[in-house]
């Protein structure tokens, strides 16, 4: 069951996160590998990022006030992608200690103890992302979802990283496999890094919906308009968890004030029932005046799919 508070699944990120930092690290002291010490690096990264992520979803769960009359989601966009960023710096770290290993190959030692460490802490990351993604989808917060999919991309490259060095078990000559393995996690970490701050600038830039969700909302207005039902000027975006819709709905002008507002509060309501969170503004003008095709431009390509007149 999903806790009802988004803020308890970014402290079980931190906890896990304090968790498997102490397993890593010493698993690292016990065997001297750069590729453990690699995965090591990443559990400062994962723990600095939920103490980000709780900052962020308690500074979004604020709710509107006269300085931000919109709220305060975008603050999870930030989150995102200074976490982001810490994991490129990361990874960029990883790899100067890889090279350096490289150069440099050395023979591991209580290697057995120390990957039966790492794959603990592979498990605990594992459980720990799976809540958190669930909760992710039932509060549709990028910061969780960030969170939870580092936590992942941790669990993926730990098991890769005790996969490749379990071969030096029975192979103890192949020493130089050490950094090489390091190297491939520190290029997997650099891809997971730049995806998320691609979703936070396009956050922050204020993108519009995706085409599914646009559909939807084009979807919403016919059903209880018909058809032929003429809108446009539709515009879209998303802050934090909430969506913000906003387009022109062209009426006969006959059309009683009362009964244009009953009708927005039902495409209103069809429109919310499909999109979680959807704040939404409708514009009513004359379908027989010229003027009010004035915005019709408004909101670009993704607009060409959704008028239907």
């Amino acid at each position: 069951m999903i806790n009802a508070s988004p803020r308890r699944y970014a402290i079980y990120s931190i906890v896990a996160s304090v968790l498997t930092l102490t397993l890593k690290f010493t698993a690292w002291g016990m065997t001297g590998s750069v590729g453990l010490l690699s995965d090591a690096t990443e559990s400062i990264v994962n723990l600095t990022a939920g103490v980000l992520a709780l900052t962020a979803i308690t500074i979004a769960m604020r709710p509107a006030d006269s300085s931000h009359s919109y709220g305060h989601g975008k603050a999870e966009y930030f989150s995102s992608g200074i976490e982001g960023i810490l994991i490129i710096v990361a990874a960029c770290g990883i790899t100067y200690a890889a090279v350096d290993r490289f150069l440099d190959p050395q023979e591991l030692v209580n290697l057995g103890p120390g990957l039966g460490l790492a794959l603990l802490s592979s498990v605990i990351n594992f459980v720990t992302a799976r809540v958190m993604l669930r909760a992710a989808a039932h509060f549709d917060s990028i910061t969780l979802e960030a969170d939870a999919k580092h936590l992942l991309t941790d669990v993926w490259t730990s098991v890769g990283l005790v996969a490749g060095l379990a071969v030096l078990l029975v192979m103890p000559q192949w020493k130089i496999l050490d950094p090489i393995i390091a190297i491939i996690m520190a290029a997997n970490i650099i891809f997971t890094g730049v995806s998320l701050l691609r979703r936070s600038i396009s956050g922050l830039m204020d993108d519009a919906l995706p085409q599914a969700e646009i559909e939807r909302i084009g979807e919403a207005i016919h059903k209880h308009q018909g058809e032929h039902a003429t809108f446009h000027g539709l515009r879209t975006r998303k802050s934090g968890p909430r969506r913000f819709i906003d387009f022109h709905l062209l009426l006969p002008g006959e059309t009683t004030v009362q009964a244009a507002h009953d009708l927005c509060c039902v495409i209103e309501e069809e429109i919310k029932a499909g999109l979680n969170r959807a704040e939404v503004t409708i514009h009513v003008e004359p379908i027989e005046c010229d003027s009010s095709y004035d915005g019709r431009e408004v909101g670009g390509e993704c607009e060409a799919s959704v008028i239907m007149e």
